[in-house]
């Protein structure tokens, strides 16, 4: 019996994908495009809610693998963990990378160069000249050190930074320097003008960003979050931002999507983008390689890439 494999892209679209399956496309429609139950590979659609990302999972009784299009999991991990024992989760390791890197580079260069202020003042027809902060000769550090991390640190390596630092769960080595380890952020904090997330959301990362992390960071450091909103907590950083003391650029807050009305809209030093980290140019040819890589890894039996878990071990 031919397998079938759901898709968010039209099979006709992907260059590279195996003979011998069946190819579905959906992308969140309220219809399915065939039983849930014949489904053996399923590729979550792309930037749907939580709730469209698991709808069909529970009926995928003969599912092998589920491939999410983003870095993160925790959107289908609930459902993943519920199905039965040896279905593998992959995520998109190396679809985001350079889409990513290149918005937390605009992210801390806006927001130090002051370029919300200037587009404030083009609306006003206002000419807001004066002195601001330059990244030469600032200190980063980046917490969440995987491969996303590892891409950010290689497009601020131009910027004649003074020093970067990286800290992750358990400390390593790497071309570029040593990684730290996430028991020492707290002596770390105090060091650096700008400290980048990009960390994954887990157990342990949910809340690390806490009133405590905030009171160590250095008078006037900038908070930049690719990460995911949950890994900050909101109420701590409002306090921080509403002193003066921090300043904060967010591709991702919690609550997401920030509702009408928000005190993060309106606080004072904070730059938001719309989690807008991946979806650029650079994700579609990004995502359909890894989908033809995957699935043929899948046809041929052979080990996947970028197994997150398996059910059941």
């Amino acid at each position: 019996m031919t397998s079938d494999v759901w898709l968010p892209f039209h099979a006709d679209e992907i260059d590279g994908l195996p003979e011998g399956l069946n190819y579905r496309f959906w992308d969140g429609a309220q219809e399915f495009p065939a039983d849930p139950a014949d489904c053996a590979f399923y590729v979550v659609p792309y930037m749907k809610p939580p709730a469209v990302s698991q709808r069909p999972m529970s009926e995928m009784t003969s599912v092998r693998v589920v491939q999410t299009l983003s870095a993160g999991v925790d959107h289908v991990l609930p459902s993943v963990k519920s199905l039965r024992p040896g279905v593998v989760l992959c995520n998109a390791r190396g679809v985001h990378e350079a889409s990513t890197g290149e918005l937390t580079l605009a992210l801390v260069l806006a927001s130090l160069r002051g370029i919300p202020d200037f587009v404030r003042g083009q609306d006003k027809e206002e000419w807001r000249s004066g002195f601001r902060p330059s990244l030469a000769d600032k200190s980063v550090l980046i917490v969440g050190y995987g491969s996303i991390g590892s891409a950010i640190e290689d497009r601020l390596a131009p910027f004649e930074l003074a020093r970067v630092e990286r800290v992750a769960r358990s400390a390593r080595a790497t071309e570029r320097g040593p990684v730290r380890p996430l028991t020492e952020l707290p002596s770390l904090l105090p060091e650096f003008d700008i400290v980048v997330l990009s960390t994954p959301l887990t157990e342990s990362t949910r809340g690390l960003v806490n009133a405590d992390f905030l009171s160590r960071m250095k008078d006037g450091a900038l908070l930049v979050n690719v990460a995911r909103g949950p890994v900050v907590d909101t109420k701590a950083l409002l306090a921080e931002l509403e002193s003066g003391r921090i300043t904060a650029a967010l591709d991702v807050t919690d609550p997401e999507p920030l509702p009408q009305g928000h005190p993060l809209w309106h606080a004072p030093g904070v730059l938001i983008s719309p989690h807008v980290g991946g979806p650029t140019s650079a994700f579609w040819p990004r995502a359909k390689r890894l989908l033809a890589d995957q699935l043929t890894l899948f046809v041929n039996r052979e080990p996947l890439r970028n197994v997150v878990l398996t059910t059941g071990t």
